[in-house]
């Protein structure tokens, strides 16, 4: 995933320091993704939800608030409505890179940002939060120990998540003015709301109220038993294909037109887990599978493997060429399964040198209805001429080639 640090300027001008995902390939969408209260774009829900959606189409720009992570400005100094001020100015960068942002996501009290700053983001066409409050005052919470002294001397330091930091009486003050069912009642956005129930740092009532002060299209998808910081890469990855594919009803993200000889366009697999072996294997915008590798080999197991991959393109184009030539005979082949193991053996005249081992598929199929022995043998023999099965048998050649450092040179 190519990725560019950028900075853009914040509406009081300070330098907000950022990230721009971006795909291997053509930008089929943009998003702009805000974080958490007092984290950075660089938490590890926001780079893997980033990579997830980059590996999809997406461009994804995610960037520090005032005062936070490498952004500068004093973060005493913000407020909730200075957030809404970055995430506008950080929309209005996008824009002028002809990147204006499809998609805002919003995790934490980013979300209730998103939510807020909509009105001010006409091309944004759908809305996503991510463990987000409806009740801003709930931020408080963190630090009840110091809103005394917050409110007799108009500031203090409190410790939240191990760091210190300095509250602002204008911060909390804030908070406890802003009423967010005004700005989801006008919305004018698809809402996806992504919640976990068990969420101990914001209450799942927050997801409730969210979604029922919104007007359709809105949808409400549960994390399950994933943290409030959506910490594990398994709820990071569910979060991001739930995101993906539902935004795909509410973005165009219509691909360029495939590159001659190529009639299908291009399958791109990317690195999903540089630590393992996941990949992302993208079809156009609208097929998604992972390959893995099993946990004996090192893997995850959260995909098929490689050579899965090649029987289930063995398995599926049996079952197609059968389903066509059956039909073109309207024949009564009620329904088709086709069986497919692999493994390897042992070959005599595989090389000159001596014995060597080739690939073997075995394919059983299962044929229902009420054929007759002969059209059952025909279609056995049809099977042997399914495209996929002349290709393994015949081998092919593979083309090989450095791509440019910069996917947007291509």
């Amino acid at each position: 995933m190519p990725t560019e640090r950028i900075s853009f300027n914040s509406r009081t001008g300070d330098r907000l320091a950022a990230r721009l995902d971006l795909p291997e390939g053509p930008v089929l969408a943009t998003a702009l993704f805000a974080h958490c209260f007092t984290c950075s774009k660089d938490i590890p829900a926001a780079r893997r939800i980033a990579a997830r959606l980059a590996a999809m189409g997406f461009a994804v720009l995610r960037f520090d608030f005032t005062g936070l992570g490498h952004s500068e400005g004093e973060f005493a100094n913000t407020t909730f409505t200075s957030n809404v001020e970055d995430l506008i100015a950080a929309a209005e960068y996008l824009a002028d890179r002809q990147l204006a942002p499809d998609l805002l996501i919003g995790h934490s009290l980013g979300g209730a940002a998103v939510l807020r700053a909509r009105a001010d983001i006409p091309s944004a066409r759908g809305v996503v939060t991510l463990g987000a409050p409806f009740d801003l005052g709930h931020v408080t919470h963190h630090f009840d120990a110091a809103l005394s002294e917050i409110e007799a001397k108009g500031k203090a330091e409190v410790t939240l998540g191990g760091r210190p930091f300095v509250i602002g009486k204008e911060f909390v003050d804030d908070i406890r003015a802003e009423a967010l069912e005004p700005a989801i009642e006008g919305l004018k956005a698809a809402l996806l709301v992504l919640h976990a129930p068990l969420d101990e740092t914001v209450s799942i009532d927050n997801a409730a109220s969210i979604f029922t002060a919104a007007k359709h299209p809105k949808s409400f998808i549960t994390l399950d038993d994933a943290d409030h910081l959506i910490s594990r890469a398994e709820d990071a990855e569910y979060a991001a294909e739930v995101i993906a594919a539902w935004a795909k009803r509410y973005i165009d993200m219509a691909p360029p037109a495939p590159p001659p000889g190529a009639p299908e366009g291009v399958l791109r697999v990317t690195e999903a887990d540089p630590d393992g072996f996941l990949q992302d294997v993208q079809s156009g915008p609208h097929h998604h599978a992972l390959a893995d590798e099993p946990l004996a080999y090192g893997g995850t197991n959260r995909g098929m493997s490689p050579y899965g991959f090649v029987s289930a393109g063995l398995g599926a184009c049996t079952s197609m060429t059968l389903r066509m030539y059956a039909r073109r005979k309207g024949w009564p082949l009620e329904s088709i399964s086709v069986d497919i193991s692999h493994d390897k053996v042992h070959a005599q005249d595989a090389l000159p040198s001596g014995p060597a081992k080739i690939d073997q598929f075995t394919r059983r199929i299962r044929l229902s209805g009420p054929l007759s022995d002969e059209q059952r043998s025909k279609l056995l023999e049809i099977a042997d001429k399914c495209p996929v099965h002349r290709t393994l048998e015949a081998g092919a050649r593979v083309v090989t080639s450095l791509a440019t450092s910069d996917p947007l040179e291509e």
